[in-house]
């Protein structure tokens, strides 16, 4: 395994997995309310582990028999980048938003699992970033694929599990819009320094 391309496979896994979305939130707020942790995790884990394979996978075997694919996938894949950035950026300066948890009743494993499955499987931007943008830029790693790939994983299950347990920990801090506003600001440097490298073919 080559260690320089997994810790890149990793950084680029967390970058586009640590936008808070619908999914991330839904982690956070099982978190917060201790219910089924481990199990939404896992199945978000998983889920993303098996897009990550299927993309540096397909887009490889792809790309071989249709070559004008490769750049079409690279700069469209650097314009939704650029675009999200912009996005992020826009929310950290005009926005007020603050993450809390949600007060509900509790939801029985199997309505929390199918929640859970279905913020993961019915997201096109799941897809997006697992098997297009990440299964894109492996094929800069051309036969180093599975090294970067298990990195993507890796990130995939740090970050999950992470959110997860230490939602405990997060809760005062995303309470508060000033904390917000300077992750959204972090996830648009990320996105536009990422687009960058896909322009310039890494």
């Amino acid at each position: 395994m080559n260690l320089s391309i997994y810790f890149t496979g990793l950084m680029m896994g967390l970058s586009l997995i640590v936008a808070i979305g619908a999914q991330n939130a839904f982690i956070l707020r099982q978190g917060l309310r201790n219910e089924h942790v481990f199990a939404v995790c896992l199945a978000c884990a998983l889920s993303d582990a098996a897009l990550i394979v299927l993309g540096v996978t397909s887009l490889q075997q792809i790309a071989s028999l249709m070559p004008w694919l490769d750049p079409v996938m690279r700069y469209g894949g650097a314009a939704f980048l650029a675009w999200y950035g912009a996005k992020s950026l826009y929310s950290a300066v005009r926005s007020n938003a603050a993450l809390a948890a949600a007060e509900a009743k509790t939801a029985s494993f199997r309505q929390t699992l199918a929640t859970c499955l279905a913020l993961t499987w019915l997201n096109p931007h799941v897809y997006l970033d697992t098997v297009v943008l990440l299964g894109t830029i492996s094929t800069r790693y051309f036969g180093q694929q599975a090294s970067f790939a298990a990195g993507a994983v890796t990130g995939s299950f740090l970050f999950f599990f992470s959110l997860g347990y230490g939602a405990t920990w997060l809760r005062p801090i995303f309470l508060k819009p000033s904390s917000w506003r300077m992750l959204e600001t972090l996830v648009a440097a990320t996105m536009w320094i990422i687009a960058f490298k896909l322009v310039g073919g890494m």
